[in-house]
């Protein structure tokens, strides 16, 4: 059979597509410890939390989570112009980890079992607790107990707070589920929304952005640890995440880092908590 240039034109594409799909359909295929040997980490982070995780206009990026996360990478070995920042939705985080979009997440990233199935974990670094943010002028709302007649409660998708308050506490709330934290707080500020939930030290952020508008109320009613998340079976690149959290605290950075981000935090002392190496 005579081949046109046409049909070989068609049967390179074929071999060129077959290849890529031989090695990987052209996604990233070096681990993190390649990546460090490059000088360079991809790492998440959320961009919207003031005092955590915040991209700024000039396109820099402010908070505790990005102070954590580029001590760690100095300990790694990279330098702060080898990382990239990533924003990671908090729906999004395990799957952006296990595609290889990212190397490690440092985003308010609370440690569950459900989540260590898809995932592994270094520290916790910190560890906060859900609590509620109103409007200043709200005073029916004084702590999680007082969420009923129907109240309009908002976190972010891919999360769980606001789903664990209707389990535990309020089954009548009415639940209201956005795409960012940012999202929630300008729902509250028009009304859209009674209250929004979510770790106190990310309410606190909100709060301290809003000029007196809003308030956190009540006490905190479960524990958070926050983890770096990292792909499941990178044990030496989570060993050497959780050595850089404990130099971190120990010379004293970790404590540096919070104030110079986050000031008090109400009531609550700074205590680091332990690295779990499990």
């Amino acid at each position: 059979m005579r081949i046109t240039r046409t049909l070989r034109l068609g049967i390179g594409a074929i071999a060129v597509a077959l290849a890529a799909a031989a090695c990987g359909g052209g996604s990233d295929a070096a681990t993190t410890a390649d990546h460090v040997r490059d000088g360079k980490l991809t790492i998440g982070i959320k961009f919207d939390q003031p005092g955590l995780g915040f991209r700024e206009a000039d396109g820099s990026y402010q908070g505790y989570d990005v102070e954590i996360a580029k001590y760690v990478a100095s300990k790694l070995g990279v330098r702060p112009d080898g990382i990239t920042f990533k924003e990671t939705p908090s729906a999004r985080r395990e799957t952006m980890i296990m595609n290889g979009e990212v190397d490690f997440i440092v985003a308010t990233y609370s440690i569950t079992d459900a989540r260590k199935e898809k995932v592994d974990f270094a520290g916790p670094y910190f560890v906060a607790g859900q609590a509620l943010l109103v409007k200043k002028e709200t005073t029916d709302i004084t702590g999680v107990e007082s969420l009923n007649g129907n109240k309009k409660l908002c976190s972010v998708k891919g999360s769980t707070p606001a789903q664990y308050v209707k389990d535990h506490y309020a089954k009548d709330v009415q639940l209201v589920e956005l795409d960012t934290y940012s999202q929630c707080i300008e729902a509250l500020r028009r009304g859209s929304v009674d209250v929004v939930t979510t770790d106190d030290i990310i309410l606190a952020g909100f709060a301290g952005q809003a000029s007196g508008e809003l308030k956190l109320v009540g006490n905190t009613f479960t524990t958070e640890k926050y983890g770096i998340g990292l792909k499941k079976g990178d044990q030496e690149t989570r060993n050497k995440i959780n050595d850089a959290i404990e130099q971190m605290v120990a010379d004293g950075s970790w404590q540096k880092a919070f104030e110079e981000t986050i000031g008090p935090l109400r009531d609550s002392t700074l205590t680091p908590p332990a690295v779990d190496r499990y």
